[in-house]
């Protein structure tokens, strides 16, 4: 009986180990070049409006495949509170972005961003969930990379907007520890589309309140904007937002606090790159030296207890 239990633990891991993979690829690459995409966006359009049409779309596509695949409705109050984390994920953390962005380099925002697991850290110490002593080593290497790839993205800009930028992280990990804790959508056997339904409605929360933001910002939608600007919103949606949100809230369910976020830690390396490659943004030679420390800290965070 012992050797059967252990194939099938053994079992379940090897399943896990390919999504795994594929979900860390996706918040890897796809939301390291998310960063331009909403620079280009917001040079044209209001950006917590703009945030609300990418979370509000995806959010519908999603809530609609998850009802195909099987999901059930949980009920409005259990819809509420799967949903509620939609608020500090979606308008703390990207909303505060986006607006950071109207003058904020895409490299920078990456890097002030890559700060968010380290409030991880604090918010699951306080939850009774303390980080080892190895992922507290592989936090201090990844935030030791980002002080020296700060020296690269330029944060001169409006203070405002810096102040904004920097309040972005600690709400995003509050929002993710919060998602992490939130119920199922049913107390039965779960179905293919309970994994769509949990960020769908956490994005249809977030894109309802970014409206009320906006409106009460005094916000508009412009009388004509560039195809680049509507395609980097329809990129966001696509790419950021289901399949990159996806992924993450698999790695929320599933993985360790310090893996699941360890993206952080890899988007700054590659949104400088990129920002500097398609939009003319800063490099220098720190980011090497960035690199070889941010590896480190996801190898790190990534080896087998």
């Amino acid at each position: 009986m012992e050797n059967v239990a252990t194939m099938g633990v053994t079992s379940d891991k090897r399943r896990m180990e390919p999504v795994l993979v594929a979900s860390l690829a996706a918040v890897y690459l796809i939301w390291s070049s998310t960063y331009l995409a909403m620079r280009v966006a917001v040079a044209e359009l209001p950006p917590l409006l703009m945030a609300s049409v990418r979370f509000l779309a995806a959010g519908t596509v999603m809530f609609a495949l998850a009802r195909r695949a099987g999901a059930k409705w949980p009920g409005w109050r259990r819809a509420l509170r799967i949903a509620g984390p939609g608020i500090p994920l979606f308008v703390g953390g990207n909303g505060l972005v986006a607006i950071a962005e109207t003058s904020v380099s895409s490299g920078g925002a990456a890097v002030v961003c890559a700060t968010m697991p380290l409030w991880v850290g604090v918010f699951s110490a306080f939850l009774g969930e303390r980080p080892s002593a190895r992922e507290w080593l592989a936090l201090a290497l990844g935030f030791a990379g980002v002080l020296v790839l700060i020296g690269s993205p330029s944060l001169d800009s409006d203070p405002l907007h810096v102040g904004v930028l920097l309040a972005s992280p600690p709400l995003w990990a509050l929002g993710s520890m919060w998602a992490r804790r939130a119920p199922k959508p049913s107390d039965g056997a779960a179905t293919r589309g309970d994994a769509l339904l949990t960020p769908a409605l956490q994005m249809l929360l977030g894109g309802v309140t970014l409206i009320a933001g906006g409106l009460v910002t005094g916000e508009t939608f412009p009388a004509s904007a560039s195809t680049s600007a509507w395609l980097c919103v329809a990129y966001l949606g696509v790419f950021g937002s289901i399949i990159g949100f996806t992924a993450y809230a698999w790695l929320l369910r599933n993985a360790r606090p310090v893996v699941a976020t360890s993206y952080a830690f890899v988007n700054p390396v590659l949104a400088v790159l990129i920002g500097a490659a398609l939009y003319g943004e800063p490099l220098a030679w720190t980011t090497a030296v960035a690199n070889a420390l941010i590896v480190a800290a996801v190898v790190l965070a990534l080896r087998k207890r």
